[in-house]
């Protein structure tokens, strides 16, 4: 193994001058600097990072706790922390909670046992008001920035998160606009505050046309596309005679659509489809869907951005991210001629919102 005092001796140096070279010590002259690293990469010098830890009392690494990386919703907000992390030097472990809450405790204490320097954490919502995991996080100080909505057990930690209300709004707004007066939602898991969102959305942009939310357009629909294909065959069995459905996220909506265009019902001519989330999937969809664009990479930046301020000490604010409307083929104005035929098996009645 290559040391620094290996690097001194070559260089003709103290140990000393390679040490703060290899630091980016400011009162060092660029040459000496140029000279040195060139032989240190020339004598496959791997820097110690244990030991620098335990010098500086900072690991250099950064925790994120997600459901998983299969989430297409994280794989653009990961490349933005990554990019920045790596630019200061920093090094992005990934751990995944896969909706669990007792593997979210764990991963997050493993993490800790591993003393990163901060993390970035994607809650698995519940409704409990309290978190063991959250308070342990809390009473340690450890700079936390939450991917998401805020929410009673996390909501003392900064977080940035997409303005869900005002981007659903506009998508049912949209809908309204073509015509739309049946539009049904099938809506999200119930302690996921983003859905409660996207619901709100749903609900003002009805009452601002002067209507009312119909409970037998409302179906608990999850956040899968299994969940959307489950739900497509009780929205049909119930005979809920929509001109419109909009998703809560954008693996419903394709879950949904795929079981409809399997039976014969097309889309938008029988049936208007619009998604939220503008996963890769929803642009080469069968139909391409129309959907509201998170704005992904932005979070992540904005997620940095306030890790930074942890990091120094400061107490960044909250941040509210404006989505986007994409309009594809799925949506239409109302046809006088679409029929939904109800043609499926029964499903099962443990889908149906508030039953």
């Amino acid at each position: 193994m290559i040391r620094l005092k290996d690097i001194a001796q070559s260089a003709g140096v103290s140990v000393m001058t390679v040490s703060k070279v290899l630091r980016d010590a400011p009162d060092i002259s660029r040459e000496t600097k140029a000279k040195i690293k060139q032989l240190a990469r020339q004598m496959g010098y791997v820097p110690n990072f244990a030991a620098q830890s335990l010098r500086t009392r900072t690991s250099r690494l950064l925790g994120m706790v997600i459901p998983s990386s299969a989430n297409p919703m994280f794989s653009r907000v990961i490349l933005a922390i990554e990019e920045q992390a790596h630019e200061m030097g920093l090094e992005l472990i990934v751990a995944h909670t896969l909706n669990s809450e007792e593997r979210e405790e764990a991963v997050i204490q493993r993490l800790l046992a591993r003393r990163v320097d901060g993390l970035f954490i994607s809650p698995v919502y519940r409704l409990r008001p309290e978190a063991p995991v959250y308070a342990t996080l809390l009473s340690r100080g450890v700079p936390t920035v939450i991917l998401g909505h805020g929410a009673p057990f996390c909501r003392q930690f900064a977080n940035v998160e997409t303005d869900d209300i005002q981007a659903s709004f506009a998508a049912t707004q949209h809908l309204i606009q073509l015509g739309h007066r049946r539009i049904a939602f099938f809506a999200g898991p119930h302690a996921a505050p983003w859905a409660k969102e996207r619901f709100e959305g749903y609900r003002r942009a009805l009452r601002d046309a002067d209507m009312e939310v119909d409970d037998n357009l409302v179906f608990q629909a999850g956040g899968t596309i299994e969940d959307g294909a489950k739900t497509a065959l009780q929205f049909v069995n119930e005979s809920a005679r929509a001109t419109a459905i909009q998703a809560v996220n954008d693996s419903v909506a394709i879950g949904c659509a795929s079981t409809f265009l399997d039976q014969g019902i097309r889309i938008p001519e029988d049936l208007s489809l619009m998604g939220y989330g503008n996963i890769l999937t929803s642009e080469y969809f069968r139909v391409p869907l129309t959907t509201v664009r998170q704005p992904k990479f932005a979070l992540g930046v904005a997620a940095m951005e306030s890790m930074k301020k942890l990091l120094g000490g400061e107490r960044p604010p909250n941040k509210r991210l404006r989505a986007e409307l994409i309009l594809r083929r799925s949506v239409a104005a109302v046809s006088t001629t679409a029929q939904i035929p109800t043609v499926f098996p029964a499903p099962s009645p443990t889908n149906r919102a508030g039953r």
